[in-house]
């Protein structure tokens, strides 16, 4: 059985999984950059990519606190590898992972679906828009252009840090990596029988 506190290596292989996502962050910053002069807000669709640290971390470890370490801990990676939005980075990491946090406890720790991870996306997403709108640049745009904008962001949020999250772990789960995270349960060797 699974104990609900977070050992040394669920922090660490958080730590390590926020590590890595740190230094996509920072990469994918000058993509964001490169498709914003594309129009249309393509830029929003692929900002669900500084959201994932906390839904993989969260459907890897599957224990209360991970989102929030994970996405606090990937923005320290991206501050400390050189993110152009500076100390900004770790607030929104806080306030993303957070929101991500509120949804799964929503659901007690106990789902790990598309469904709640893409809820979570959705979550870190409304934390974004609800501090992009603090900074004051994204409430001048007119009502059509901040609906493209805000609608982008939720679409691009729930493909990646939703769909492509939930598919990748799924993927790590085929390799057999995920038992090293998580011991075999009774359900695992009764769905063998079957």
């Amino acid at each position: 059985m699974q104990t609900k506190g977070l050992k040394l290596t669920d922090v660490l292989t958080t730590v390590v999984v926020a590590i890595v996502f740190g230094i996509v962050y920072k990469v994918w910053g000058p993509l964001y950059y490169a498709v914003k002069p594309l129009g249309l807000h393509l830029d929003q669709l692929i900002y669900g990519m500084w959201f994932i640290a906390a839904t993989v971390a969260y459907l890897l470890i599957r224990k209360p606190g991970v989102a929030l370490l994970a996405e606090v801990a990937a923005a320290s990676g991206e501050f400390l590898v050189g993110s152009e939005w500076g100390l900004e980075v770790l607030f929104y990491g806080f306030v993303q992972g957070l929101l991500a946090e509120l949804v799964f406890a929503a659901f007690r720790y106990k789902r790990f679906d598309v469904a709640v991870v893409s809820l979570a996306a959705v979550g870190s997403t409304i934390a974004s828009l609800v501090l992009d709108f603090y900074k004051g640049y994204i409430d001048q745009l007119a009502w059509w252009n901040l609906t493209l904008f805000i609608g982008a962001r939720f679409v691009g949020a729930i493909i990646i840090a939703g769909v492509f999250a939930y598919s990748l772990v799924k993927a790590l789960e085929a390799t057999g990596v995920t038992q090293l995270l998580r011991p075999t349960t009774k359900e695992d060797y009764d769905s063998l029988d079957k």
